[in-house]
This record gives structure tokens, C-alpha cells and sequence, in this order.
């Protein structure tokens, strides 16, 4: 295989009617218009098509039923997309934490030199830092609890961790491998959204060795076959060390989509709303003709109309008023409950069941009370931590797979509890743990500073700038050197006398002017 892969490299390959002549199969390099894009990563964003015919709540309650996950990303993606409570809920739970992380090196032989550990150290962090790991993060959370989960591969960069993101309807993971989903990739996506067979070979391309190699098995029908009645296998396991996939609790149903039904029956009350809101500004002009005493019409039908006429023609600029020409007596009666002596907010309670449905407090976008949406944010943090975990277990495989001495030291991914409403609340804990000797880092860390920009900062400002030398903070116990404490404790305080100088009179409170009066 491995010879057939290097004539495939050197001669190209057919692929259905195409035959493919270009640069290595390795390079991810694209050619667009005239420019040639290098290291370039497929965009699955622009491939995503929504019906627009997906806001049927009896559609919605059938998928959910029948667990169709396809047709439940179809409609999350939907309301995501056009429905304001949905998008902000959705942005609100992937943006929760801050994703702020630390390294930490673990020693395993104390002989190790410090020079060697620190040089590890230093590629490790610019390694992350390019990496943009927040930001990643975030995007990778978003796309869980839009799609359910997300499917990505490693691939292979010098300077950063880049992830291929797969199209979740083309992939499936039924098996674990060191506990780690091992996920398995239709190969049909390129034939099915890639008609053109020269774009086709373009953009698979893009995908690692990995991908083409499994794309040539399949069109050679060397793939293992589902069931009898497919003509050919497209299903490849992909490497287990590189494919990756994110999701909640095990399931790839988007986490919302219960709650899709209540804001549905939102909707459809907000309408009613504002057809009753329409309906309250419009205004009828009644014009009752006169009758005889007897009972019969004093206008005959055409003088009727002429007086209707002119009614309409006098509120033709008028919005909302319409003009009503009758003999009979005229009277509106409401269908309202006039028993009720309190009036309450139907939608107010239609919205409460959609954030109900959602899992979460109203509260937390129209505050009523402190103590509950305290509550509910601690909730949504526990609902977030599973993905948070998953994401500090993938970051510190690849973090322990960076040290160059692994049998004497190797280094470890931590990633903080830091959530957008209580990162300032940790800061100052860990700030007070540094009086017991704890890390010094851990507070400018959860501020949203990173390790490298704490070194290089201080690095800079004290041994280039030298500002520790034109900066002095003043003199307390917790800035004093040694020398000042010894002579503190010693009771001289530099003048030659021991113990707190004296007050001046004018400083000295009275009470304590009449003590030393009662003692002299």
C-alpha cells in the first residue's frame, strides 16, 4: 500500500472521470482565482443549507420523537438563525466560561536541568498561544449545542493546533478507544457535495493524506459494505489519536431542541398579540340614519349611499378608521371574561415556559431577583462543565505530547473555572491564596491574562526597564525586604530609638493629651 501511495503521489490517480495532476496529495493548498491559499482549512459554514419550512411544531415534535437527528440540526439551525430568544440563549451558554488555562510542569527526575525545562516550557506556551484556544473553544461550543456535537481532525501544523471540522452528517462514532470516541467518516461527502469532479480534487485536497487515501479506498469498493443493498462501503475509520468529537452527555441531539416547541407556541401567541393590538387601534365611524316616528326611513337608499360617500371620502387620510352608514341599532360586546378582576400577561406566561423548557431562569437576561439567578447561573455552569472538561483532557494530550524528555518531566494542561460572571470573584481568591505561598500567576490568569504575557511583561519591566528600581511602592509589611523586617522587629526604626516615633501635639487625639498630663 505504502509504494501504491507514492506512485499515486508522483503519477496522480483517477478519481470517477477526473484525473488528478498536482502538487504533493499532503499539501493543503488551494488555488483561488489567481492566488494559491497555503495551509488552508475547509470552511463548512457556507456548505450548511436551511429549509425555511422547518418552524412546524408538529415536524419539531416527530423528530423528536422518532430521535431524527438530522432533521433536529435542520431545525436548530433554523431557529438559530431567526429566532432572537433561541440565538442568544445558544450564544449565552457557549460564551459562558472564558476558557482561560495554564501549564504546569510535573518533574519526574529532580536531576533534570532547570535550563531544559524552561526552554520546553517556553515552546509549549508560544506552541498554545498560536493555538487561540479561548477562541476555539468557544467556536467548538457553539457548534455542540447548535448540531450536537462536533467532529473534528488534528491536523498537521508546526507552529499551532489547527482542527479540520467534519460535517457532522457524514460522520458517526459507535466505538471508544482509550476512552476516546473513535469516529468513523462517509466518504460520500465529497461526491455528494462536490459535483464538480475538478473542484472535488481540489478541495479534497484540503483534507489530510488520511482522507484521500480513504476517498481511493471507497472509489475502488475496497470499503466494508453496511448492508446488502449498498453497491459500495463509504464508511472509514479515521486515526483515533487525530479524529476528535465534543459533545453533551454522550447524545448528539442539540441541547435545546426540547425547548424549540414552547418558543414555537411563543410565536404563534406574539402573532395573536399583535392582531389584537391592530385590531384595539382601529376605529369605526357609525353613522345611524333617522327614522319617523312610524319607523320608516326618512332617506331613501341613494341619499344612503351619497351620505356614506361623503363619510368615507372626510376620513379617506385617516389610519385606521373605517366608516359604518346603517338604520339598525349597533352594539359591540366583548368575549373577554368581564368577572376578571385581575388582568394577568398571557405572554409573560408563554415566555416563562420557553425558558422553562430551555432549563434556564428568565432571569438571567430580565433580572427580578439576585438570589435566583445566582442559582441559575450555577446551574448553567454545571451543564457547560461536562464540555469544559472534554476540552482540557484533548488540550493536555497534545500538551504532554510536546515535551521532548517525557521520562523527566512532562508538562500538563489546566484550564480554570473561569466563567464570564465570576472570573473577578476567582481572581481575588487566588489572590489571597498567593499569601500562603500558592501560584502568583493563577490571579492574572483568571483575569484573561496569559502565562507568556505575565513573564514577558515582568521580564520586561524589571530587567529592561528597570521600573522596580523607579517605582517603589510604599513601605508596608508586605513590601518591606528582609533587612527592613529584622530591623522592625528589632524595635529600631533607623533613627537610633527604638519603637513608633512620637506625634507631633497637634496630631495627638485628646484623650491621649490628658493621659500624659495625668501622668506627668
Amino acid at each position: 500500500m505504502e509504494n501504491r501511495q507514492e506512485e499515486i503521489r508522483k503519477k496522480g490517480f483517477r478519481m470517477g472521470r477526473a484525473y488528478y495532476e498536482g502538487p504533493p496529495l499532503n499539501n493543503a493548498s488551494i488555488k483561488i482565482g489567481k492566488q494559491t491559499l497555503q495551509d488552508a482549512i475547509l470552511d463548512l459554514g457556507y456548505l450548511r443549507k436551511v429549509n425555511g419550512k422547518l418552524g412546524n411544531k408538529h415536524l419539531v415534535l416527530k423528530a423528536l420523537w422518532e430521535k431524527d437527528l438530522d432533521t433536529l440540526r435542520e431545525i436548530s439551525n433554523y431557529f438559530y438563525r431567526t429566532n432572537g430568544i433561541y440565538f442568544r440563549v445558544v450564544n449565552s451558554f457557549a460564551t459562558l466560561f472564558r476558557y482561560d488555562w495554564y501549564v504546569a510542569p510535573e518533574v519526574l527526575d529532580e536531576k533534570v536541568k532547570e535550563d531544559k525545562i524552561l526552554e520546553d516550557f517556553t515552546k509549549i506556551l508560544s506552541f498554545l498561544d498560536e493555538s487561540e484556544i479561548a477562541e476555539n473553544c468557544a467556536n467548538i461550543a457553539l457548534e455542540v449545542l447548535i448540531n450536537g456535537a462536533y467532529y473534528g481532525y488534528l491536523t498537521d501544523s508546526k507552529n499551532s493546533i489547527v482542527l479540520q471540522q467534519l460535517p457532522i452528517k457524514y460522520c458517526r462514532s459507535r466505538y471508544k478507544v482509550n476512552n476516546r470516541p473513535a469516529v468513523e467518516f462517509n466518504m460520500k461527502f465529497f461526491d455528494e457535495e462536490f459535483r464538480d469532479p475538478n473542484y472535488r480534487l481540489r478541495v479534497l485536497d484540503l483534507f489530510p493524506a488520511e482522507f484521500k487515501k480513504g476517498y481511493l479506498l471507497y472509489k475502488q469498493g475496497k470499503l466494508p459494505k453496511e448492508n446488502a443493498t449498498d453497491t459500495l462501503g463509504s464508511w472509514y475509520l479515521l486515526e483515533p489519536g487525530r479524529a476528535v468529537k465534543f459533545n453533551f452527555y454522550n447524545g448528539d441531539m442539540p441541547l435545546f431542541a426540547n425547548a424549540i416547541p414552547s418558543i414555537i407556541d411563543l410565536d404563534a401567541a406574539q402573532d395573536l398579540d399583535r392582531r389584537k393590538q391592530m385590531q384595539q387601534l382601529l376605529k369605526i365611524l357609525i353613522q345611524k340614519l333617522p327614522m319617523d316616528k312610524n319607523g320608516d326611513l326618512i332617506f331613501d337608499i341613494d341619499e344612503a349611499k351619497d351620505i356614506h360617500d361623503n363619510a368615507v371620502a372626510m376620513t379617506s387620510n385617516a389610519i385606521g378608521v373605517d366608516v359604518l352608514t346603517t338604520f339598525a341599532d349597533i352594539q359591540v360586546e366583548s368575549l373577554s371574561d368581564k368577572n376578571t378582576t385581575t388582568t394577568t400577561d398571557d405572554l409573560a406566561k408563554i415566555e416563562r415556559t420557553v425558558y422553562n423548557s430551555l432549563g434556564m431562569s428568565r432571569n438571567l437576561f430580565n433580572t427580578e431577583g439576585n438570589l435566583s439567578l445566582e442559582k441559575s447561573i450555577l446551574n448553567d455552569e454545571g451543564v457547560m462543565r461536562p464540555l469544559v472538561l472534554q476540552f482540557e483532557a484533548f488540550y493536555n494530550r497534545i500538551t504532554k505530547a510536546l515535551g521532548s524528555a517525557p521520562k523527566k518531566y512532562k508538562f500538563r494542561f489546566y484550564m480554570l473555572g473561569t466563567t464570564q460572571y465570576n472570573y473577578k470573584e476567582l481572581a481575588k481568591l487566588y489572590k489571597e491564596q498567593t499569601q500562603i505561598g500558592y501560584s502568583k500567576m493563577l490571579p492574572q490568569i483568571a483575569l484573561g491574562h496569559s502565562q507568556s504575557s505575565i513573564l514577558n511583561s515582568v521580564h520586561f519591566e524589571q530587567e529592561v526597564l528597570h521600573l522596580s528600581e523607579l517605582m517603589l511602592p510604599p513601605m508596608q509589611s508586605s513590601t518591606m525586604n528582609a533587612e527592613s523586617l529584622q530591623a522592625l522587629g528589632s524595635g529600631n526604626t533607623g533613627n537610633g530609638k527604638t519603637g513608633r516615633p512620637k506625634k507631633a501635639d497637634d496630631q495627638k487625639a485628646e484623650k491621649t493629651i490628658l493621659n500624659e498630663e495625668s501622668k506627668s
